[in-house]
């Protein structure tokens, strides 16, 4: 392939909105909605929706509460090497069980995401945390739901009593993060919001 070919394949479209269309606003984003599902984790519909180019489509879309996800620092927080914790946790969509860090959905509406990772935290691994730092937010699969996790950082952790949902079947693994960083490069932890978790804390927190 000849680099004049190869240049116009990787050739961005950029679509600016007019300064009539931003005035009226008729830019990019949902006309209606018409519902197909709602259930107890999930909104499903078929969007009508403006795309930048002022053409209108039809888009499934998922509409999620969002959720929180913690990584509990158990020892070490200012060494080389901390001593972390995840859950082994299974997963009816995976076939199996997965390495996860800690996380769910908000208990009621408005429930703050901080608010939120505490209670998952203290349910899931009956830890409670002295200090929740918080790390960034990543849109899961922004192709067809607005899903958005939150993820925390717990240190200064106190011990107490889990609280498992009828459906949630899991155990608490204690690890070095050295090693979880290892399972995530073998391929051992698959699941988006744990990798994501671990990698931004060992860069950006930890320096690793």
């Amino acid at each position: 392939m000849s680099g004049e070919a190869s240049t116009r394949i990787f050739q961005t479209r950029k679509i600016d909105m007019s300064d009539e269309q931003k005035a009226s606003g008729e830019g990019p984003g949902r006309l209606s909605r018409r519902p197909v599902h709602r259930g107890r984790v999930v909104d499903l519909g078929v969007d009508q929706v403006r795309f930048p180019d002022g053409s209108v489509g039809e888009l499934e879309m998922i509409h999620h509460s969002g959720a929180s996800a913690v990584l509990p620092v158990l020892s070490g927080a200012d060494g080389p090497d901390p001593q972390i914790l995840l859950i082994r946790q299974y997963r009816y969509a995976s076939g199996g069980y997965l390495y996860e860090v800690p996380a769910g959905r908000p208990d009621r509406p408005g429930e703050p995401w901080e608010e939120c990772a505490r209670r998952e935290l203290r349910e899931e691994t009956g830890l409670t945390a002295g200090e929740l730092r918080y790390l960034t937010a990543i849109w899961t699969t922004p192709g067809f739901t607005d899903e958005h996790i939150h993820l925390y950082l717990a240190t200064n952790l106190s011990q107490g009593q889990t609280s498992y949902d009828a459906d949630e079947f899991m155990e608490a693994v204690p690890m070095a993060l050295s090693e979880a960083l290892r399972m995530v490069r073998d391929g051992e932890i698959t699941d988006g919001k744990t990798i994501c978790t671990l990698l931004y804390a060992a860069g950006f927190v930890f320096g690793m």
